[in-house]
């Protein structure tokens, strides 16, 4: 099974970018086909729709990058290695890897993203006999319970009260839903648990015992330094600005200082804006002087370039599954609808998160599927009685859960492990089957 899996992998799955242009001629070929739209129409829907993301890219990426800038801390780096000492047996290094990251894609997906490959290469350096591919599609897995953790991008807005929330739900929510409802819920914390071990265990079993496909010691090469470390010789001011720790630590003071003032005192909600601004300040406060964590920023900034390039793409999918022709329909909404016609109270959230996931292959956005479903799931989830928490949740998952065969959010872990979505997609189609099954049973649970 793991070997057609992996085999079945490499020979099909394209380049990220070939994957994401491929998805937009299927969905324009499908919403000719079932919303009887003209290719005029279509392509109208693609470009009016390839800007429309803009704001949330901005998000995404500074997501994304604060938190790798954080792993890239000396402090941070000093305990992934000291962590990477640990494993002594390659199945106790994947287990290990599957966990950390997992538990780090819960706090902050962009942290964990990076941590965890970052932490993967390390043990890499370290252990012999381990299988390369695996090891770094372990670190991967994690990210599959990024929704359902604190930097979730869907429960977040959810959280965050205003006109836009009562806009993009069409009415069905006028007052914030608290992360008590979502991502703190008793249901939710018991699903991330379960695929936390799931996937750890299904990872660690993975490892063959012989024939591991081992790492090209070129892979794990440190890049060179940039030279432009501590200036040797008397300082000018400007040089002394940027080296001053005093203004690092000024800086992300005065961040922390405003989040406890929001969060604590002002009944503040726990935002997207207010989860960067969070490593934003701790990335500052861990390299310690402005140039250092400038430095760190502009390196990361690197692993975001295949979100950059691709995100307007996927931007414009959404336009296509969202645009309403002549005939009145938009290929989301009939969609949403088909799942609505077969559900009750019990199967609505089950079918909500296949309906994500579905989606998300088209269009790999929290923001995305918010613009599709919000309208609809959550105006059908009150008519039901589901609890809008729970609607949003499956949803939430339903984007997380397909992202273990969407190579979009894979590919600042490609560029820092050197490897293709193609080496470790058979293993992540796997937990895919063995983490669905979780999922699929803890909504029907909580719906219960």
């Amino acid at each position: 099974m793991i070997k057609f899996c992996v085999r079945l992998v490499q020979r099909w799955l394209p380049e990220p970018f070939i994957f994401a242009i491929l998805l937009t001629l299927v969905a324009a070929v499908v919403a000719m086909g079932v919303c009887s739209q003209t290719p005029v129409e279509v392509l109208e829907h693609w470009g009016g729709g390839v800007w429309n993301l803009l704001a949330f890219a901005m998000q995404m990426a500074l997501v994304l990058v604060c938190g790798s800038a954080l792993a890239a801390a000396p402090a941070v780096k000093r305990a992934i290695d000291a962590l990477a000492r640990l494993p002594k047996s390659p199945a106790a290094a994947i287990a290990l890897v599957t966990a950390v990251s997992a538990l780090a894609c819960w706090l902050n997906w962009g942290f964990g993203l990076i941590v965890g490959v970052v932490f993967a290469k390390s043990i890499a350096r370290q252990m012999r006999g381990i299988d390369y591919r695996l090891l770094i599609a372990s670190a991967y897995s994690g990210f599959v319970v990024w929704h359902a953790g604190l930097s979730g991008s869907i429960p977040l807005t959810m959280a965050t009260p205003g006109d836009a929330l009562v806009k993009a739900t069409n009415g069905a929510l006028t007052a914030p839903v608290p992360v008590s409802q979502t991502i703190l819920d008793s249901h939710n914390l018991v699903m991330v648990l379960l695929v936390i071990v799931a996937i750890t265990v299904a990872n660690t079993l993975m490892h063959p015992k012989q024939g591991a496909v081992t790492v090209d010691p070129a892979l794990l090469e440190e890049e060179a330094a940039s030279g432009k470390g501590e200036v040797v010789g008397e300082k000018t001011p400007a040089q002394r600005m940027e080296h001053s720790p005093v203004l690092a630590w000024i800086t992300g003071l005065l961040l922390l200082g405003y989040l406890v003032l929001r969060l604590g005192f002002r009944n503040g909600t726990v935002d997207l804006g207010s989860v960067i601004m969070l490593f934003l300040a701790l990335g500052l406060l861990l390299h310690g002087t402005p140039v250092a964590y400038v430095r760190a920023f502009g390196k990361a900034a690197t692993g975001a370039a295949g979100i950059i390039l691709q995100f307007p793409f996927y931007a414009g999918i959404m336009g296509i599954i969202t645009g309403v022709g002549v005939s009145g329909i938009s290929l989301g909404s009939v969609l949403a609808e088909g799942c609505i016609r077969i559900s009750n109270p019990v199967t609505y959230p089950l079918l909500t998160f296949l309906c994500a996931a579905l989606l998300n292959l088209f269009v790999p956005s929290g923001g995305g599927h918010w613009a599709i479903q919000a309208p609809i799931m959550f105006t059908a989830g009150a008519e039901l009685g589901v609890d809008a928490g729970l609607t949003g949740t499956a949803i939430a998952w339903g984007d997380a859960w397909t992202n273990l065969i969407q190579p979009f959010w894979a590919l600042p872990a490609l560029a820092i492990a050197k490897l293709d979505a193609k080496d470790i997609m058979g293993y992540c189609l796997i937990d895919l089957l063995i983490t669905g099954v979780i999922i699929c049973g803890g909504l029907v649970v909580w719906a219960l």
